[in-house]
């Protein structure tokens, strides 16, 4: 019995639709534009948290090691600071590798460092990156006890600053998926509500002959998630034309300016079917939801 009564109001909602062509095509083309441009926004978001990423994985601090240690000096150190938490990689760099590197940094100005290849002054060392930017304070106090340490190079003003973009760059974009997220459901809710308010005597008559709340409200919810999954399927067609588009085009550009390349769309395609089967559904619930309420209170 409660199987039928399910058919029947998953049903009813799916017919609905097909009925009711103009304020099923008004909210579709709504949904889709509004989640046309949260997709754009989504995938700018995820293109400027690779970026930052890259940046964070590329901050390395440099151990200097000392002159007389020796190779089982050497070896125990890169063993112990791979054990120190938050590290990541640990790259050995011998004293002709930090020579050619300072010749690189000299430039045109590399003969001033000509003297320095027969008696290398310069230091060989151990290049560590870290999993968390923010462990870069404490990675470097434990690194400047071990045995065999020099010194430490390593810009933590720039970290700092990194640190501080980053955190800016989330939180804005976190707050603006929201905002784009409640417009949506505001927009949604409100092209719905043109669609109930036509059928505001079916209802009033289906409330009058002791139908429940939950009965009247489930096939316009159907309806609101079906139009949701049509409109989520839709954009992302469009999304992904779009950004395939742009990124061929913006591709060698990124990558001569800015040294990286722009996230692939079927790198993200799996969240972003996630987050528009969620935005889809949802969406449409509670779209549908808030446009009922007036309605039933009879």
């Amino acid at each position: 019995m409660k199987y039928n009564i399910l058919s029947y109001l998953i049903g009813e909602g799916i017919a609905s639709i097909f009925k009711n062509k103009k304020s099923s095509i008004a909210s579709l083309g709504t949904m889709c534009a509004t989640m046309f441009v949260f997709g754009v926004f989504f995938a700018l978001t995820q293109n400027i948290n690779s970026f930052v990423g890259k940046i964070e994985s590329e901050q390395a601090i440099r151990v200097n090691i000392e002159k007389d240690a020796t190779d089982e000096q050497i070896a125990t150190l890169k063993e112990e600071i791979s054990n120190i938490e938050g590290v990541n990689e640990i790259t050995y760099k011998s004293e002709e590798d930090a020579l050619e590197y300072m010749k690189e940094k000299f430039g045109d100005k590399a003969y001033y460092l000509e003297p320095y290849e027969e008696r290398n002054i310069f230091s060989a060392a151990y290049v560590v990156t870290l999993t968390d930017l923010n462990l870069n304070k404490s990675v470097q106090e434990q690194i400047l006890k071990l045995d065999a340490v020099k010194s430490i190079t390593g810009d933590s003003p720039t970290v700092d600053k990194l640190i501080s973009v980053a955190k800016g760059i989330r939180i804005v974009s976190l707050v603006l998926l929201v905002l784009l997220v409640s417009i949506s459901i505001f927009i949604i809710s409100n092209t719905i509500k043109l669609a109930v308010h036509a059928r505001r005597k079916e209802i009033s008559i289906m409330k009058y002959v002791g139908a429940t709340n939950g009965f009247i409200r489930f096939p316009f919810m159907v309806e609101g998630i079906v139009i949701g999954l049509a409109a989520g399927a839709i954009t992302i067609l469009l999304v992904g034309l779009a950004y395939n588009g742009i990124a061929s085009n913006l591709t060698d550009t990124t990558s001569l300016v800015l040294g990286m390349k722009l996230v692939s769309f079927s790198e993200m395609f799996k969240l972003i079917v996630l987050v528009y089967l969620i935005l889809g559904i949802g969406i449409g619930m509670i779209g549908s939801s808030i446009s009922m309420r007036k309605y039933l209170e009879v």
